[in-house]
């Protein structure tokens, strides 16, 4: 492996634990949504208001969208790398036998992810930042009344599920790229970094695809 590659992976390693890092946050966050509708209203706009009118989350939003630029644009360079250094091409492709179905199709997880994200913030992030929401008891932005009626449509919520689906595979081979990468994917400790890899994994995608579904049928 050059110094190159090396480096380009080390990036893509950060960024993506860092993205980890963002999406325990804006999960906690969400949860509000799960509180009775009254309650949830006002505390989640309120939140959604603390970190819009905060320079120090200001600050982190800055860094959330570098490091997702960085994590794509590194992810992309590395996958058009690779796909050069293969000068030999097998007839039977037996790779199946030795590697995760997913980890042969990160690009494919990636380019889902990446288009739910760009819906994602036009949904939401871009109505609240430039739209005309209304405003609510409190004076804040009214987001909850907008999530609610985006997750009363069925189809975008399969959607979503189905998403989420794709952000658990996808974490879960980033999570062991990330530390084979960073040299702390030890023999010794190998057990104990696939456990918590699938407990966060499908722990925080569970997590997400529950809100909507929830948010969908019982409010």
């Amino acid at each position: 492996m050059t110094q190159t590659t090396l480096t380009r992976k080390i990036w893509m390693a950060l960024t993506g634990l860092f993205l980890c890092f963002f999406l325990v946050i804006h999960l906690l966050g969400n949860l509000q949504l799960l509180l009775p509708a009254a309650e949830s209203q006002l505390q989640f706009n309120a939140y959604s208001h603390l970190l819009s009118g905060n320079i120090l989350i200001k600050i982190i939003s800055w860094v959330l969208y570098a490091s997702i630029l960085a994590h794509v644009i590194y992810a992309i360079i590395i996958t058009a790398a690779n796909t050069r250094a293969r000068k030999v091409k097998y007839h039977y492709d037996r790779r199946g036998s030795a590697s995760k179905w997913y980890s042969r199709n990160m690009g494919l997880l990636g380019t889902v992810i990446f288009i739910f994200l760009v819906i994602h913030f036009r949904d939401f992030w871009y109505v609240y930042k430039f739209g005309q929401l209304p405003l609510d008891a409190k004076g804040n932005k009214d987001l909850y009344t907008l999530v609610t009626e985006v997750y009363s449509q069925g189809w975008y919520v399969a959607v979503y599920v189905i998403c989420m689906v794709a952000l658990c595979y996808h974490l879960l081979h980033g999570f062991f790229s990330a530390a084979r990468t960073l040299g702390v994917y030890h023999p010794k400790y190998v057990r104990w970094i696939k456990a918590l890899g699938w407990i966060y994994s499908v722990g925080i995608c569970a997590g997400f695809a529950f809100i909507p579904v929830y948010v969908h049928f019982l409010k």
